[in-house]
């Protein structure tokens, strides 16, 4: 499956990948870290371009990655259909699935969706969310990131994990950001999930725990 596990930090669109990494304070991730660092041998789902740095920290918890880069996934243009004469084209949100986030008979007991869903075509936002409520195991966590402002300029990064309160941010490519949520859309979207806990923070970016 491609960019399941191990795709490769420089795989795919990612010009600026060697960009500094700039350091970020992230209360999400300090509540995330506690539960990792408590609990054996997790599954732990990253979406988010590759970084070998979570594959070797998470590793060397006791847990096993596996690693989705669907936004470079999704803005290939193999998933979108034209439409019949005077229709929209359609994106193939199914085939996207199939070959993107198919775990058969495999649950996540964390998954770190980072700000994903904001580069993300509108078809596949609330299937995505579908389709993780199926995956992760009742009871386990996920830790997501929302951007609060529509700003052109915002860059699509991938993060990187420390052992401490920070998270490390890189730009990873020139997608655009497609969506922002208000706190209310954000509730929508996580509605058949147990609970979610917002976090404050000084930028745009809006930090969420979620229970599955």
């Amino acid at each position: 499956m491609r960019n399941f596990f191990g795709g490769g930090e420089g795989s795919g669109n990612s010009r600026g990948s060697d960009s500094a990494r700039v350091p970020r304070h992230s209360s999400g991730w300090k509540e995330l870290q506690k539960h990792l660092t408590s609990q054996e041998s997790l599954r732990v789902l990253d979406i988010g371009p590759t970084s070998s740095t979570n594959i070797n920290y998470i590793t060397g918890l006791g847990h096993s990655i596996y690693m989705a880069n669907l936004v470079e996934e999704a803005a290939r243009p193999d998933w979108v259909h034209p439409g019949e004469p005077g229709e929209p084209p359609q994106y193939d949100v199914a085939r996207f699935f199939e070959a993107n986030l198919n775990f058969p008979g495999r649950q996540f007991d964390v998954v770190i969706l980072w700000d994903t869903v904001d580069f993300l075509p509108e078809p596949l936002v609330e299937p995505v969310f579908a389709k993780l409520h199926e995956v992760i195991s009742p009871g386990g966590l996920m830790l997501a990131f929302f951007h609060a402002n529509s700003d052109a300029t915002t860059a699509f990064c991938r993060y990187h994990l420390t052992d401490t309160e920070v998270v490390e941010i890189q730009k990873a490519g020139n997608y655009p950001l497609v969506n922002t949520y208000s706190n209310r859309k954000v509730e929508n979207l996580l509605k058949d999930f147990s609970s979610y806990r917002f976090f404050l923070a000084k930028d745009s970016l809006r930090e969420v725990i979620v229970t599955r």
